[in-house]
């Protein structure tokens, strides 16, 4: 009996030393959460000490602010397939926007795999960049707060992103993503802040998140396949949109998107598929808009097809982007304006298989208006206002 207790007390002891080497705290290699001193390095550290094992590890970043300049989290040589992160407290970009500003990205992960991030807030302290950019001066573009590239099996969860210099979150060329109970917040006079841009990237999901932006809620980039973004609060903001898309000549497609409950608030666009009125032979098809509330929404519906902004760069302006197979179903709410639905299509190539499913939406208490230039489709249930398809 004592020799089975020595040894269970030995196995305690040794899982429970296992488990704490295997606990990265930031704070113990030497981070200082007073958001004065630049803790950089000791991410990095700890991101280095995790990489180096192959048993699951956890990076911890206790309460407090923590200074980060431009950080970069590598996978390429990387031996753990199961890193967490978990965030605490918040990360602070420089106030100095010059420091960052045209570094393109401020955290981004490179090549990982098996990567989590639970909770925190990232602070892109954006305000003093867009007050630049607003007064016409010279300044940086700005960076991206939190970026992936080239990643697999990422998920992250309960994260906070504020006041981004930029595009808030981008996945970008990824596998298996999931994104749940973030928060994305900005101005809505904030530039080019999408809360998250998703492009080249297969197998993401986005769900029960709040955003509120001064630009697109979510971005749909080319080469998106298998996306699925459902329990969203989108406004102020710009929607949710596919595009721009068909810039380039060569470009891969958008397919298999599925766009559900989501409440529109204040924003510019409901659900918006956007091409450049350019020669391209990309395609955005089979994409569901289910189970969407409008309220006040400026073009509640809306295909655009001849995005050209300031009438540069569009030969003949005619989109080669072929759109078809878009479902809108069960969308019903309040337009800002008196077109609710608007499919503005390509002359070269008509949109076809439209598919409008009980769609209800007013203007000022008055029937709405519909607008249709080249586009195909079929009707059934209720359509307020009256299908031009």
């Amino acid at each position: 009996m004592k020799m089975l207790y020595s040894t269970l007390l030995f196995i305690f002891f040794y899982r429970s030393t296992r488990a704490t080497a295997l606990t990265y705290n930031v704070v113990n290699l030497g981070a200082k959460g007073d958001g004065k001193t630049d803790s950089t390095k000791y991410f990095l550290s700890a991101w280095a000490s995790a990489c180096a094992s192959t048993s699951p590890a956890t990076i911890y970043v206790p309460k407090g602010n923590y200074l980060l300049t431009k950080a970069d989290f590598h996978g390429e040589n990387c031996k753990n397939d199961a890193i967490a992160i978990r965030i605490d407290g918040t990360l602070l970009a420089p106030s100095d926007y010059n420091a960052i500003g045209n570094a393109g990205n401020w955290i981004k992960f490179e090549s990982v795999s098996g990567v989590s991030i639970y909770g925190g807030v990232l602070d892109g302290r954006g305000t003093s960049l867009w007050a630049c950019k607003a007064s016409s001066k010279t300044c940086p573009t700005g960076v991206t707060t939190l970026s992936f590239h080239n990643s697999k099996n990422i998920a992250i969860n309960g994260l906070t992103s504020s006041n981004s210099q930029m595009f808030h979150i981008v996945i970008n060329g990824c596998h298996n993503v999931k994104l749940q109970g973030m928060k994305i917040l900005a101005p809505s006079n904030s530039p080019n802040t999408d809360g998250i841009h998703i492009q080249l990237s297969s197998g993401v999901t986005v769900l029960n998140s709040r955003i509120a932006t001064g630009d697109d809620c979510i971005s749909i980039g080319p080469g998106t396949s298998n996306l699925w973004i459902e329990n969203i609060a989108c406004g102020p903001g710009h929607g949710i949109s596919i595009g721009s898309l068909g810039w380039e000549l060569q470009e891969p497609g958008v397919q298999n998107v599925t766009v559900k409950t989501v409440t529109f608030t204040d924003t510019t666009n409901g659900v918006r598929i956007k091409t450049w009125g350019r020669p391209s032979n990309g395609f955005v098809r089979g994409v569901v808009f289910q189970h969407l509330l409008m309220a006040n929404v400026q073009n509640p519906i809306i295909i655009d097809q001849n995005y050209c902004p300031n009438n540069k760069n569009c030969p003949s302006q005619n989109s080669g982007m072929k759109i078809s197979d878009v479902t809108y179903q069960d969308i019903h709410g309040t337009s800002g304006t008196k077109v609710a639905v608007k499919f503005d299509c390509s002359k070269k190539n008509p949109c076809s298989g439209i598919r409008l499913e009980e769609v209800n939406l007013s203007y000022k208490n008055q029937p709405a208006e519909a607008s249709c230039a080249n586009a195909g489709g079929t009707s059934t249930g209720v359509i307020k206002p009256s299908s031009c398809l």
